[in-house]
């Protein structure tokens, strides 16, 4: 093996689980969840949360010790992120959540994506010889969507949590107000985006403290404002954000700088509950979230393709199992980008997608030893006669509650815009839509007419938390960020857990490989063999070794009375809150 490839495998090889030096959360013969009892006797086990953040995390460990459930320690998470985690925790972004309720053996999907102000017009990022103003879909006001972030936590927390409100989101005030010693992980990302954000003024004072310069590691970091914003959506909840002070400030602002998100559009905002998508590989059950998601839908869709293959007697990551595993990455993004929009706007052929027929009838594409290129392959005919800084985060509770949780501003700091007086990052969701049919996003995907811009759309999205259940029971939790890559990593991790039987700290850091159709060509992360890429490589594949990780899985799994949750090594930062 190669130095460079044995150097990159040992950086990727976790160094430990969570739980290998840690007693099981049960008695050895006790299941770590008696569905029919659920006060259960422990060893001060009470639950675990799998955050991008330790101090995010452990706000969301200590909402468990205080006798809340998974849900109150996934919103308390949240709301801390957008505190400690500017990149991608929000309360000026969307997402979804996917919560697995234990008492009822129920599935619900939040979807809390951002939509689009009514003032949107479909040609708005166009220039006037029809090409895409990138700098306005990437880097304005106009760029953001309506936020959903709030709305999506209150709904959660007042619906499915048991602690009150003020209780879940009073640590994240304190942080922001009190402040707290920067991290490496956040000097390091304000670093790397200080020049966007000193184009902004409020940006530059709250970010950089009027500098060109991210603070200092372990400098007292505080966001007064920030915590103003949060003290209102504690005292009045939801109309704490969306009527008010703060959305006066958020319009104001929009007014004063030709964006389009008005009072009544904050005022308009709602959160949908919508069924979440299903299907089978093998002996588990996937479900996972369904549109404006492409994610849940091409997840099933590719496990389709490939269930009937002998995956595992092609050995790991080998190049017969890499070969069928990038073709159907192939299929199911063709599939995407025709087919995905916002589901209330247009009509999105699910159940024909994730069918086994239609996989049965789409595997004929795939041939062994041979690449499929791009322009070979196109959408299928389904229908009968979604920065690489999102961030996810899973939660588990002792009472078997489960949630999976991604959200985002879609670039690094959204728009690199804040609102003054709020110290809310804006995001710039509006480029997930297509600017014109059939051209790319930043992140490369191409996008048809089912997610051109419109009033009220809720844009095309590829977060994809997702659960797994075996025997009847929840296994395994996950989700990432990553833009495009999101599906892919959370494909992978499943897949090694399913397959090859990897726990799930292996599972998370195994070496990984992306391909979305277009461009035509595989991402492969340093780790996978050269014969195997150049075994690869002879079969057509167009492969380009990248420097840059693919997703960042912060996953958890319940397997033989252990709770198991490993933070992805790709990005620094991570923290497993367990006790």
């Amino acid at each position: 093996m190669p130095i460079r490839s044995f150097i990159a495998m040992l950086l990727l090889t976790p160094l430990t689980l969570a739980q290998e030096t840690a007693p099981p959360l049960f008695a050895a013969d006790t299941p770590i969840i008696d569905y029919q009892n659920p006060q259960l006797p422990g060893y001060g086990r009470i639950g675990m949360v799998v955050s991008p953040e330790k101090l995010a995390g452990d706000i969301g460990l200590d909402m468990l010790k205080q006798g809340g459930n998974a849900i109150d320690a996934a919103v308390a998470t949240g709301f801390a992120l957008a505190v400690t985690l500017p990149r991608a925790g929000n309360l000026g972004g969307g997402g979804f959540m996917l919560v697995h309720l234990a008492e009822s053996d129920e599935q619900i999907f939040i979807d809390y994506r951002e939509t689009a102000p009514a003032a949107a017009t479909r040609d708005m990022f166009l220039n006037a010889d029809g090409t895409v103003n990138k700098s306005k879909a990437y880097f304005s006001r106009q760029a953001a969507g309506v936020p959903g972030t709030v709305a999506g936590l209150i709904h959660a927390q007042s619906k499915y949590g048991t602690l009150p409100l003020a209780t879940v989101i009073q640590p994240a005030i304190d942080l922001a107000e009190q402040g707290f010693d920067t991290p490496l992980a956040l000097h390091m990302s304000l670093t790397s985006r200080a020049e966007r954000l000193a184009m902004d003024p409020e940006a530059k004072r709250v970010y950089l403290q009027g500098t060109a310069n991210a603070p200092a590691p372990g400098a007292l970091f505080k966001q007064p404002d920030l915590a103003h914003t949060l003290q209102r959506i504690r005292d009045k909840g939801r109309d704490g954000f969306y009527g008010g002070e703060t959305a006066a400030l958020i319009a104001a602002d929009m007014a004063a700088n030709d964006g389009l998100i008005t009072a009544d559009d904050l005022a308009g905002y709602r959160t949908l509950e919508r069924s979440p998508v299903r299907g089978t590989f093998n002996e588990f059950e996937i479900v996972s979230v369904a549109p404006p998601s492409s994610g849940g839908i091409h997840i099933l869709q590719m496990l389709n393709l490939l269930e009937p293959y002998p995956l595992k007697s092609y050995g790991h990551n080998s190049a017969e199992y890499l070969h069928r595993l990038i073709e159907s990455m192939k299929l199911a993004y063709a599939d995407r980008s025709r087919y995905l929009g916002d589901p209330d706007q247009t009509v999105v052929p699910t159940e024909s997608l994730i069918s086994k027929e239609y996989a049965d009838e789409r595997r004929q594409l795939i041939t062994a030893n041979r690449a499929n290129t791009a322009a070979s392959v196109g959408p299928g005919n389904p229908i009968p006669a979604e920065s690489r800084d999102t961030t996810h985060y899973s939660v588990a509770d002792a009472q078997g509650n489960v949630v999976a949780n991604t959200y985002t501003l879609n670039f690094s700091f959204g728009s690199h815009i804040v609102v003054p007086g709020t110290g809310i990052l804006l995001n710039n969701e509006m480029d997930d839509f297509a600017a014109k049919a059939g051209a790319a996003n930043a992140y490369g995907l191409v996008q048809g007419e089912a997610n051109t811009v419109a009033p009220n759309r809720r844009p095309l999205s590829s977060m994809t938390p997702t659960i797994v259940f075996k025997d009847g029971h929840p296994w395994l939790a996950t989700g990432s960020p990553g833009g495009s890559l999101i599906i892919t990593t959370v494909l992978q991790t499943l897949l090694n857990a399913m397959v090859f039987d990897m726990n799930i700290a292996t599972a998370v850091a195994a070496p990984r490989v992306h391909n979305q159709w277009m461009p035509d060509r595989t991402l492969v992360e340093p780790g996978i063999s050269v014969d195997t890429q150049r075994i690869l490589e002879a079969w057509g594949h167009n492969l380009t070794l990248t420097q840059r990780t693919i997703g960042r899985a912060n996953s958890l799994m319940i397997e033989d009375g252990w709770l198991q949750g490993f933070a992805d090594l790709r990005r620094p930062g991570g923290h497993v809150a367990t006790e």
